[in-house]
């Protein structure tokens, strides 16, 4: 089994046509077929179901698609790495991350640029389970920082730190006589909530579920952003992580916490396991770590003072 020929089927399966692959592929279709039909051979399986009209996968083929485009993105992945290391040292770092960890990122990444001067960094948002993944699994990232468990096992996913989740009131509503809520007090309020698919919707609906309370969502949104300009315009109330909102600038909104349940969130750092990380990564990840412990020994011993 070659690489070429991990490439030639690849490509057949996502172009769908031996005249499309060939042609991308600078070949002839003859060329193609015969090499599909020698790498069936040689691996002694019955990669493309030919008895139709239409030709699809046999499910050796879809096992064998999906093991080959991990191996030619990892290949990708290393040649790149080869080219950038000629052309310009091991010196970059990508960080997928979510809106509420910039509150430490940038402390972190300033702390990370005193050590590694010329280090090129880029951070990309990455919000769902599937951006994640997706975003791990094409390089594109080196580590994310997530609020998703993903259950994986190519993903490593360690938790870093837990937050609780708070309720943002807009500037003239009834409830911000109050000094924290429950759940109860939102029934039948407009909620501005994240849609399916983000991991702190899952956990506002299970801390509804708790309270027997269902949760009267109206607006569906991504970004927490979107959610605190709706509550400022007074569009209804939104539940978002206590450290987005804790370093806001002179916001109109009301900030609440919620008391009678546990609502809150784990935030994970997340990579892949059995990929080469360069020495820099390592150590931005080991400083991630030493950030949270840091910061929880300094709550320690807030506490232990009163």
């Amino acid at each position: 089994m070659e690489m070429n020929q991990l490439l030639y089927f690849v490509t057949l399966v996502e172009q769908a046509t031996y005249t499309k692959a060939a042609s991308l592929l600078h070949i002839s279709q003859p060329s193609l077929s015969m090499s599909i039909k020698k790498l069936e051979k040689e691996i002694g399986l019955t990669l493309i179901d030919r008895s139709t009209r239409k030709s699809k996968l046999t499910k050796e083929g879809e096992v064998l698609y999906q093991e080959a485009k991990n191996l030619l993105n990892h290949f990708e992945h290393v040649k790149g790495e080869m080219v950038r290391l000629k052309q310009r040292g091991p010196l970059e770092l990508s960080i997928g991350s979510i809106e509420s960890s910039n509150f430490w990122t940038p402390k972190l990444i300033k702390q990370f640029k005193d050590e590694y001067q010329d280090i090129h960094i880029k951070v990309l948002e990455v919000l769902s389970v599937k951006d994640v993944v997706h975003a791990l699994s094409n390089f594109d990232i080196h580590l994310a920082i997530t609020n998703q468990y993903i259950n994986q096992d190519e993903i490593e996913v360690v938790p870093i730190y837990e937050e609780n989740l708070v309720a943002l009131l807009p500037p003239l509503h009834a409830l911000i006589s109050k000094s924290h809520l429950g759940l109860a007090d939102l029934e039948g309020e407009d909620l501005i909530v994240c849609r399916e698919g983000y991991q702190t919707r899952i956990d506002i609906q299970n801390a509804c579920r708790k309270s027997g309370i269902k949760p009267n969502i109206k607006f569906e949104i991504e970004r927490f952003e979107t959610a605190c300009s709706m509550v400022e315009e007074n569009l209804g109330i939104t539940i978002v992580p206590e450290n987005y909102v804790a370093y806001s600038k002179n916001p109109s909104y009301h900030i609440r916490e919620i008391n009678d349940v546990n609502i809150s969130r784990t935030v994970y750092l997340a990579y892949i396991k059995n990929r080469y990380l360069p020495p820099l990564v390592l150590r931005f990840m080991k400083m991630i770590k030493a950030f949270f412990d840091d910061r929880e020994r300094k709550l320690e011993n807030k506490e232990n003072l009163f």
